[in-house]
């Protein structure tokens, strides 16, 4: 399965919903609904089964430029902390 990449607009936010397994493929789309979403994207994770290291670091970058994850799969927080400490070296 691939990764599904939905926008839903309410009133007062933008979401963006992650299912399945986010590759680098589909970062570009990724980066896309973010940035339909503005600065303060919030990005519903608790669909998302797997990311590869392009994908990961994408989450990490959108994270830092004020996207709020919700349902982030603890494991996936775990593999972006390791990543994070790897960049840093």
């Amino acid at each position: 399965m691939l990764c599904r990449i939905e926008i839903r607009r309410e009133p007062d936010r933008v979401i963006v919903h992650l299912a399945g397994r986010l590759s680098e493929a589909q970062v570009p789309a990724l980066i896309e609904a973010c940035a339909q979403a503005g600065s303060r994207a919030i990005l519903e994770l608790d669909e998302l089964v797997s990311a590869d290291a392009v994908g990961l670091d994408a989450l990490m970058r959108i994270e830092r430029q004020g996207g709020i994850f919700v349902g982030l799969p603890e494991y996936l927080r775990l593999k972006m902390d390791v990543l994070a400490r790897e960049f840093k070296r």
